[in-house]
């Protein structure tokens, strides 16, 4: 019983010790947050692309059984090719091809459902995570920095920058782009 205790002790002391260690995004990240990507949440390509998803008027119902067949397709299918390939999804690639440090960029409707993208997601609802709940922020958007994290997909430290899709001043989605951190020191 006590070495079940004194390892629980242990365990907790190092979790917690692991999430305060988390590294914040560098001042780099911020300004680029606050200076040119919140401005990709007003572009018109990408605007169009969110108001035509969110006319669809899809329920959360039909969000996670897309959800749940995503995660559950290997490879990219059909349906995930279609939102890299749309207008929305090739704009998003030139904006990549801009710095080298855009490792992905996507975007949500208003329920986090993925609209167009660069590159597969790991997951099509994004609804239940940070990404789009704080920049979406229940319809009056923010800028959302996570903290620098390795990403499996890209294989690099990444630091996913979330920003509100506008249309005037009504939020209607969020874009969220992750942002290799070691590309970005190698700009500089």
């Amino acid at each position: 019983m006590k070495r079940w205790i004194v390892w629980l002790i242990v365990s907790a002391w190092i979790l917690s010790a692991g999430m305060a260690w988390a590294e914040k995004a560098p001042p780099e990240v911020i300004d680029l947050a606050h200076s040119t990507l919140v401005k990709w949440g007003t572009e018109p390509v990408i605007v169009r692309a969110v108001k035509e998803a969110n006319a669809q008027g899809k329920s959360l119902e039909q969000i996670k059984a897309m959800d749940k067949r995503w995660r559950e397709t290997p490879g990219i299918a059909d349906f995930m090719q279609a939102l890299m390939d749309s207008e929305c999804g090739r704009y998003l690639r030139r904006l990549q091809a801009s710095a080298p440090y855009y490792a992905e960029i996507f975007v949500m409707d208003n329920q986090g459902a993925n609209v167009c993208m660069t590159d597969k997601t790991s997951d099509y609802w994004q609804g239940d995570e940070a990404k789009f709940q704080k920049s979406f922020n229940g319809g009056k958007g923010a800028v959302h920095i996570g903290d620098v994290e390795f990403d499996d997909s890209t294989q690099a430290y990444l630091v996913q920058v979330s920003v509100p899709v506008k249309e005037g001043e009504k939020v209607i989605g969020a874009i969220t782009i992750g942002i290799d951190i070691d590309r970005l020191e190698e700009s500089r």
